[in-house]
């Protein structure tokens, strides 16, 4: 593995607490590997320097204090254990995408139409923070396909 990380070292205030919160939820779209309390990682490139960078202007915007670094992991056994709680993370939502596939199955087609766009857009949100693709990527793909597929054939009756 032995690659650059791209590290954001920040501290937010107390309050208000939506301040907070919005940030928080910023970095779990981005899928960060959080290492600490106020210290969260990405793996380095131009996208994801370039998001962190954002986000760290916007929490001095907030009056709070925040840094962008460029690292590499201690030793590789750190690396691979951040890697495979990213890897993880979205093994579970892909599992909770595989899941609701299966259950759309059961669903009237007008509604099955429905979860098919909802869990495709879901599959785009999941793959942009994906950068340690799990084993789940592609059943939850071919759980989706195979969905799509039965609400074209529902459609077309």
């Amino acid at each position: 593995m032995a690659g650059q990380w791209v590290l954001l070292a920040y501290r937010i205030p107390r309050q208000p607490s939506t301040l907070r919160i919005t940030i928080w939820r910023k970095l779990d779209r981005l899928g960060v590997a959080r290492l600490g309390d106020g210290l969260v990682a990405l793996p380095a490139d131009a996208r994801t320097r370039e998001q962190l960078d954002w986000i760290a202007e916007e929490i001095g915007e907030m009056a709070g204090t925040a840094t962008v670094w460029l690292a590499v992991a201690g030793n590789t056994a750190q690396e691979k254990a951040i890697a495979a709680e990213m890897r993880e993370a979205r093994a579970a939502e892909y599992r909770a995408v595989i899941e609701q596939a299966g259950a759309a199955e059961r669903a009237r087609p007008g509604e099955r139409s429905r979860t098919v766009k909802r869990l495709q857009a879901e599959l785009r949100r999941i793959g942009r923070r994906d950068y340690f693709p799990p084993a789940e990527k592609e059943t939850a793909q071919r759980a989706v396909r195979a969905l799509a597929e039965t609400a074209v054939v529902e459609g077309g009756r």
